[in-house]
């Protein structure tokens, strides 16, 4: 068994698709669109298999974003090695992306950081 996709809500799904794309090598499909319910959605592969839904609709419910609350809390990219993820974890913060933690070893011996994506949604960069 493997996970199919995993998905996300965003108030715009363009921009969230695009810091995909941009940063993470993803590759988008075009927007599947709903014209009787308003909802619309991209599915943004990557090259591993792993794909992630970004979704929107009308009447979407706003909740804050705070990073420690139940529910889903970050998507994890592993990128191979501890200068990848410093390298990447560079470039998105001079790119004006807030970088929430690390880069660090864990108490686990992960090598990681945390980056807020567009609309705050949480990036694991792994080693």
């Amino acid at each position: 068994m493997k996970i199919e996709h995993v998905a996300l809500y965003a108030k715009n799904p363009e921009a969230v698709r695009d810091f995909f794309e941009t940063w993470l090598h993803g590759h988008s499909g075009s927007c599947y669109r709903n014209l009787k319910t308003g909802f619309r959605s991209y599915f943004v592969s990557f090259d591993d298999g792993a794909r992630l839904e970004i979704m929107n609709r009308p009447g979407m419910t706003d909740l804050p974003n705070t990073p420690y609350c139940t529910g889903y809390s970050h998507v994890a990219f592993s990128l191979g090695s501890r200068e990848a993820v410093d390298e990447l974890t560079e470039r998105l913060r001079k790119a004006g992306f807030e970088v929430l933690s690390g880069p660090r070893v864990t108490g686990d011996g992960y090598y990681e950081s945390a980056v807020a994506a567009p609309e705050g949604i949480m990036i694991e960069l792994a080693a």
